[in-house]
């Protein structure tokens, strides 16, 4: 059956910057060097008002699978429209929604990410969802955006085990606060580098014009080749390749995909989100990664500044008298802080997705080892890498 994979009743005192909900370690409980301030969480809910669901299936030998679903302005803001920017660093993947992106620079409403073969049935519960919930945003057509990468190797795809039901438990239940990482929700059967993956969050704040903002990074990671892995810097991956199911088995170098979205409250121009949509690159790449041809790497970026700044489609249906739109943002020249806020949190989300993580089994009984933690913290040691 499928269940919500999110925080227990019982709070944990550990601090949830190195520890998820369920006591798992992230990437921080490793002693892994990181730059930058993160957020409280860090995670994307440290953006005030952002919230995310899982749907998480785990059903007998085959199923392995799920939706992840981020409400960027909340549920109630669901309806107002954000500045959003979209990259493809690499196209063997699918995000729906980014032609009417590149055409009017925003975006509105939830974002669901899931497996391949489950993305019509995603962008269909978030039809469903917004007219229920924002019947006033459905008046006049909706554009969802929905992200995939590939679960087959552990989860039967083909099955169609993902429905409606399951996307629309991922968008109601949605929360603020701490999240759980690794295999919940669309990265229930992700795998990265070749170790079990999936789910992976960070944040990062920024100082401006006597403000504090943040940028907070959310990654379904199901890329790279084992040998490529680097974490602070040192090539771990050579090191590790001694269990890897996967590539013993028949996959190409790098089979695999990875979505990533980035919420900010930093007011932006739509150009601007696209451009720290671009630098998620940068963070995937510094994990290692060569960006193989058969990786889609789609990245979106959206401003939750500026509430109630810009004009909505159901708007000029309904005979709303003309105004200009007002978007306040931060200068260009003064963005580099930002761009290294971006690539910083979305290395880390990558790697608290693997840390975050235990061995599993699926389809056809293939097996993806977890990240060998002991192993990665001697290696990184011998460098002078972990604290």
């Amino acid at each position: 059956m499928a269940r919500r994979a999110g925080a227990p009743a019982a709070a944990v005192s550990e601090d949830p910057r190195r520890v998820t909900p369920a006591g798992r370690p992230r990437a921080r409980a490793l002693g892994i060097p990181f730059e930058g301030e993160p957020g409280p969480l860090n995670a994307i809910t440290d953006v005030r008002n952002v919230e995310v669901g899982y749907a998480t299936l785990i059903e007998g030998d085959d199923v392995r699978t799920g939706v992840t679903a981020i409400h960027p302005r909340g549920r109630r803001g669901a309806g107002d429209p954000m500045a959003a920017g979209f990259h493809s660093f690499n196209g063997n993947g699918e995000m729906t929604g980014v032609s009417w992106i590149a055409e009017s620079g925003t975006t509105a409403g939830p974002i669901c990410i899931t497996n391949t073969h489950a993305v019509g049935v995603a962008h269909r519960a978030v039809v469903e969802w917004t007219v229920e919930h924002h019947p006033e945003a459905a008046e006049g057509w909706l554009l969802p955006v929905v992200g995939e990468t590939w679960d087959g190797w552990l989860n039967d795809i083909n099955g169609g085990h993902v429905g409606v039901d399951h996307a629309r438990l991922a968008i109601d239940s949605a929360r603020g606060g701490r999240l759980e990482e690794g295999s919940v929700g669309g990265g229930t059967g992700m795998n990265c580098y070749h170790f079990k993956a999936g789910s992976g969050t960070s944040s990062r704040v920024v100082g401006f014009a006597g403000g504090r903002f943040t940028v907070g990074a959310f990654v379904q990671a199901n890329f790279g080749a084992r040998r490529e892995l680097v974490i602070a810097g040192v090539p771990v991956g050579p090191e590790l390749v001694d269990d890897d199911p996967i590539e013993e088995a028949y996959a190409p170098p790098g089979t695999g995909s990875v979505i990533g979205v980035v919420v900010t409250d930093t007011p932006l121009l739509p150009d601007q989100c696209r451009a720290l949509a671009r630098r998620m690159t940068i963070g995937i790449a510094r994990t290692g990664t060569s960006g193989s041809h058969f990786s889609g790497d789609l990245f979106l970026a959206v401003s939750v500044a500026n509430p109630g700044a810009l004009t909505t489609v159901a708007e000029s249906f309904g005979g709303a008298p003309e105004a200009f739109d007002d978007l306040r943002f931060v200068p260009w020249v003064f963005l580099d802080p930002f761009f290294e806020a971006v690539a910083r949190a979305t290395e880390e989300a990558v790697l608290n997705a693997l840390v975050a993580n235990q061995e599993m089994t699926g389809f056809l009984g293939h097996r993806t080892p977890a990240l060998p933690r002991a192993r990665v913290v001697e290696l990184l040691r011998t460098r002078g890498m972990a604290r």
